[in-house]
């Protein structure tokens, strides 16, 4: 596995690629601390793709002033150990500078979509996702491009700017991965004590009461909300930021939980701001 520093390297490797014309280019976007979730993205890419970049880069914009920006987990030989372990063919890791020159002025941002579940909670979040992620696409010229589950709210963002700028990258979703207890893997899961690893699973405790509720043909959303809620109220050393039914292109509420609905949870346990999601069937 080759690590590439540059935006030139990674557009140089994807139209070599390109030219040789062997099959699609596959990318995986992260921002490091990679774990178990992340192989399973390296995974699927390699799986649909002839090849597969990586890219590492902790990217500022879509942290907030009072936000983990400067404690967020950096492990980069291991990261570079589990790429290549799961078929990555090049990890990108750039400078900030390189991503954003210090005369920058350009940002990308999905007017309404990025106000709503995360991008409520945090201003300005999803304006620095969809900029980087639009100039990793420009660089790297990728065919597909995986992101996971846990981040529907994101993926919803990332699919309108993709179809509204026509780039020619399709958004791939690959499944939630979760330990044996049932919490989402995440990269800030390495943030939480003992006793808050274990109040964290009150998110997808949330979660499965809803789809047993589903299951018996409830369909409404004040209904779901309520019963999410009352397993947070049974936890109170966490503290809920959201918990939704909205469609999942528009994050707008829906009146009625249909299949397809997106049941979107986030709680913090500690100091540290938790998500997960269900796709109601």
């Amino acid at each position: 596995m080759r690590i590439l520093r540059t935006v030139e390297e990674l557009r140089h490797w994807s139209r070599t690629c390109r030219c040789a014309a062997t099959g699609p280019i596959g990318l995986v976007p992260t921002m490091g601390a990679l774990h178990a979730g992340h192989a399973s993205l390296i995974r699927a890419a390699r799986a649909a793709c002839r090849h597969v970049a990586v890219t590492l880069f902790v990217n500022p914009t879509q942290f907030g002033p009072n936000e983990d920006l400067s404690r967020y987990p950096r492990t980069f030989e291991a990261d570079c150990a589990l790429a290549e372990s799961q078929g990555a063919d090049v990890l990108f890791a750039p400078t900030v500078e390189e991503i954003y020159p210090a005369d920058a002025r350009t940002f990308v941002e999905v007017e309404g979509l990025s106000d709503r579940l995360d991008g409520k909670s945090r201003p300005g979040h999803f304006r620095g996702v969809a900029t980087v992620v639009t100039k990793l696409f420009i660089a790297a010229e990728a065919d597909a491009a995986f992101f996971g589950q846990k981040d529907a709210a994101q993926v919803s963002v990332l699919r309108r700017m993709t179809r509204d700028l026509r780039l020619g990258t399709e958004i791939v979703v690959c499944p939630i991965v979760r330990d044996a207890d049932g919490l989402a893997l995440s990269s800030r899961n390495a943030y939480l004590s003992p006793s808050e690893r274990i109040q964290a699973l009150t998110l997808s405790r949330a979660l499965h009461r809803v789809e047993a509720l589903v299951a018996q043909d409830e369909r409404n959303p004040a209904t779901l909300i309520v019963a999410a809620r009352e397993e947070f109220a049974a936890e109170p050393a966490v503290r809920v930021d959201y918990v939704a039914a909205v469609n999942w292109d528009t994050l707008e509420p829906v009146e009625t939980a249909v299949p397809g609905t997106l049941f979107a949870v986030a709680a913090y346990a500690g100091s540290t701001r938790l998500i997960d999601n269900t796709i109601l069937r």
